[in-house]
């Protein structure tokens, strides 16, 4: 901690020496032991003219400039150069508490009041948390609740009123000049870690991250809820394990809370009204917030704003394709040949090479032919080319032709054409000569093309696949 050690006066404006105060990178000059600077004219000058700011310490001395006049200009009003009462403390020390609070006096804008810059210890202004739970991360106010974030813990404390208990144990809230009230911990053993940036707000829902308990959370009126319990458990478990920085925003044009997450980083939401996490994008900002009912993220030191443009799949100024995976999976039990696959949506979707894939077949340990023991086989199929790009006409007949998907009754379907590679020892191998896909369950990649109304709208409802039991 910083403490005069001598004061001089200078016209408006004053030097105070202090000790054990060390501002690193600050200024070009040295402090001298006269009370003056050393050094260029140029820099006393700039030194003295200055409102205020800092001179480069010398051996954990400097000297701090402050300004006599109001707002520092020409004949504005003078403070008083008169006496200043100072402390030398040879063994100042500093702690700190990063589990309490601190407040100040009030401001009254109406009034011009301004005390926050004094903080009397005669009186009791702090409220110290759980130091177990960790350090305090965030703060934030709703109504007259003052709610703590905790590494490991999330707390709620009243704003200028105190609670008394009856005989039954009910509280009763009553006004008093406590302005930061009893601390009481919300059910259940989660924090908010070290990643206040993950935390959003909207309405009455606040939501965040805590990633040593690999959990997305949700504070509301039912107290605080796990949501990536909701179909994505293994995902945060195995990315919120790789680390890398979380950023949270809550998008108010969709309604729903947008996460950036991992190592490498990737950004997906979830939608209040479906109660699950509904998409992955492929923009990953360095900033999200919402304001006037638009959703702003901050990318390259710019601000870009979302659903501007007529233009989809555009995030900073790059154009990605949109994709969905499906599993086909009837009947678990029975071994199947998928022969087709078929979607209901807008034209513009196409399987790229290797997008279908069956499940892993000959994963066995046989020591007696090593050759062939662990090693493991998929099924694929060839490209199935989306309904534009997929029309040819035969040269030789004038015939068209769609060598990808076809239209039906509103349906697109497609004929899969088996492109795996040969297999060691195989009798009959059947490759790229067949069609359809041998599998217990088989895994689709569908994603749109390049060229079938670029930036339009692409629509995707349900996706299905013949197939045949074997």
């Amino acid at each position: 901690m910083a403490t005069t050690i001598e004061l001089s006066y200078f016209n408006t404006f004053w030097l105070k020496r202090l000790k054990n105060y060390v501002q690193n990178g600050e200024g070009s000059t040295t402090a001298g032991t006269n009370g003056l600077t050393t050094g260029t004219a140029a820099a006393n000058t700039a030194a003295r003219s200055a409102t205020s700011g800092y001179i480069t310490p010398n051996k954990n001395e400097d000297w701090y400039i402050e300004e006599a006049r109001i707002r520092g200009g020409y004949n504005n009003t003078i403070t008083d150069l008169g006496v200043k009462a100072y402390i030398v403390e040879e063994e100042a020390q500093q702690q700190t508490r990063s589990n309490a609070l601190i407040y100040s006096g009030v401001i009254n804008t109406r009034t011009g009041i301004n005390n926050t810059n004094q903080f009397p210890i005669g009186e009791d202004i702090t409220r110290g948390v759980d130091p177990v739970s960790g350090s305090i991360q965030k703060l934030y106010s709703e109504n007259t609740n003052l709610i703590i974030f905790q590494e490991k813990k999330v707390n709620r404390a009243l704003i200028d009123k105190d609670a008394i208990y009856t005989a039954e144990g009910q509280p009763i809230q009553t006004s008093s000049n406590v302005v930061i009230g009893k601390v009481t911990p919300f059910e259940g053993n989660f924090g908010i870690s070290q990643d206040p940036e993950s935390f959003a707000v909207y309405g009455y829902n606040k939501y965040w991250v805590d990633k040593d308990r690999s959990a997305v959370l949700k504070l509301g009126s039912n107290g605080i809820t796990e949501i990536s319990n909701f179909g994505m458990i293994d995902y945060f478990r195995d990315t919120l394990a790789q680390g890398g920085d979380i950023i949270g925003g809550y998008d108010i044009y969709n309604k729903a809370y947008i996460l950036t997450l991992g190592n490498p980083s990737v950004t997906l939401s979830f939608d209040e009204l479906v109660n699950g996490w509904t998409s992955f994008f492929s923009y990953i900002p360095q900033i999200t917030t919402s304001c006037l009912g638009q959703f702003y993220t901050w990318q390259n030191n710019a601000l870009w704003q979302h659903y501007a443009t007529s233009n989809y799949n555009q995030f900073y100024g790059t154009t990605t394709a949109s994709s969905a995976t499906f599993v086909f999976n009837p009947q678990p039990t029975m071994m199947k040949t998928f022969k087709t696959v078929s979607y209901e949506g807008s034209n513009g979707w196409e399987v790229i090479d290797s997008s279908f894939i069956s499940d892993v077949t000959g994963v066995d340990s046989n020591p007696q032919q090593p050759a062939l023991g662990d090693v493991s086989y998929t099924d694929t199929v060839s490209r199935i080319y989306s309904y534009d790009e997929g029309y040819y006409v035969d040269p030789s007949t004038q015939i068209p032709y769609r060598a990808g998907f076809d239209r039906k009754q509103n349906t697109y379907y497609a004929a899969l054409k088996n492109n795996s590679a040969a297999r060691a020892q195989e009798v009959i191998f059947e490759g790229a000569q067949s069609t359809g896909v041998k599998a217990f369950y088989a895994t689709v990649k569908l994603q749109t093309d390049t060229t079938t109304d670029p930036g339009g709208p692409k629509e995707l409802f349900a996706v299905g696949s013949q197939f045949n039991l074997r």
